[in-house]
């Protein structure tokens, strides 16, 4: 197929791409900063070329993975999110239905499921957060664009019978996190403690797009959460908010050791789950780097099975920087 790839320069878009070109794709990628994999320079807001590509390239498909980010809120204003991750959704969904797309797959984020309460860590449970997550409450604009997105997207469907699959992804950037300062773990630590409740790899994140545009047109329309399985159940939300490390022993009796041996230590509270299950059933999407893999890794002395950057600045960010 011919597909529009959106933030082909991106984390996500450079290692989805060389997937769908080794499955025999032609890819245009699309992104406001340069890349390997980025054909066009140029906005997913700016519609005439938006529907010059659709036409030119005959575009068969398109995965939108373009954004404005959390760390983007201290560098643009609430209208340019809205430019970009609403206006340029809408966009792309329109140009989508009159070029006949087969295949329309939307980054979205579990992020825009996290109210204040729930950042916050109120309440004596951790929070199990699945697709059926109501009401939703985004705490910043980042969450509040995504979140109108997946609206159009929904609405579209409605309208036009766009296939439409939706994929909240967990977090799987390689940069240190922006919270940092509020603890004390080093990144490595933090992102291994993370594949427990709200993290994947970038590979897993790709692996899940690749499947969701093959998947399309027969589910028709679909949201899910993209995240490493937990290893937890339901029953465990009150333990793991009071002693998580206890809970996590119990699950993998030699998880304290290994992490002592490097330095490392287990959460003493978690206070979300997201459960990826609806994926695995629907989608027939698995992340295949768990926690459990992690402590494999440990257990041998091989490399950690996720990317961990503190020198990492997104292309966007490197060309905003150079000018």
């Amino acid at each position: 197929m011919n597909i529009l790839l959106t933030g082909s320069s991106g984390w996500l878009g450079r290692h989805l791409a060389p997937l769908l070109e080794s499955d025999g794709h032609q890819l245009v990628g699309l992104d406001v900063a340069p890349g390997p994999h980025t054909r066009v320079i140029g906005s997913v807001d700016d519609r005439p070329l938006i529907s010059r590509l659709m036409r030119e390239h005959r575009i068969e498909a398109v995965i939108h993975g373009a954004a404005l980010h959390k760390p983007d809120i201290e560098r643009y204003s609430k209208q340019r999110f809205v430019d970009v991750n609403v206006s340029g959704t809408l966009c792309l969904l329109e140009e989508a239905v009159a070029a006949g797309i087969k295949s329309f797959v939307f980054t979205s984020t579990t992020s825009l499921m996290i109210s204040a309460a729930i950042r916050e860590g109120r309440g004596a449970e951790a929070a199990w957060l699945d697709e059926t997550l109501a009401p939703l409450e985004p705490r910043n604009i980042y969450g509040a664009t995504k979140l109108a997105a997946e609206g159009l997207c929904r609405l579209i469907h409605a309208e036009h019978k766009l296939p439409i699959i939706i994929l909240r992804t967990s977090r799987f950037f390689p940069e240190e996190d922006d919270q940092a300062h509020l603890h004390d773990l080093s990144g490595e630590n933090t992102k291994a403690n993370e594949l427990l409740n709200r993290r994947l790899t970038a590979e897993d994140a790709a692996e899940a797009h690749r499947v969701a545009l093959a998947r399309a047109p027969e589910i028709g329309f679909g949201t899910f959460i993209i995240s490493a399985p937990t290893p937890f159940s339901r029953s465990d939300v009150a333990a793991l908010k009071q002693n998580a490390a206890d809970v996590i022993a119990r699950y993998f009796p030699d998880a304290p050791k290994l992490y002592a041996q490097r330095g490392w230590r287990l959460p003493r509270s978690i206070d979300r789950v997201y459960d990826a299950a609806l994926a695995e059933r629907v989608l027939g999407f698995r992340c295949r780097t768990d926690f459990a893999a992690l402590l494999d890794a440990l257990r041998i002395g091989a490399p950690l099975p996720f990317a961990h950057d503190p020198a990492y600045l997104s292309p966007q960010e490197a060309v905003r920087r150079d000018r």
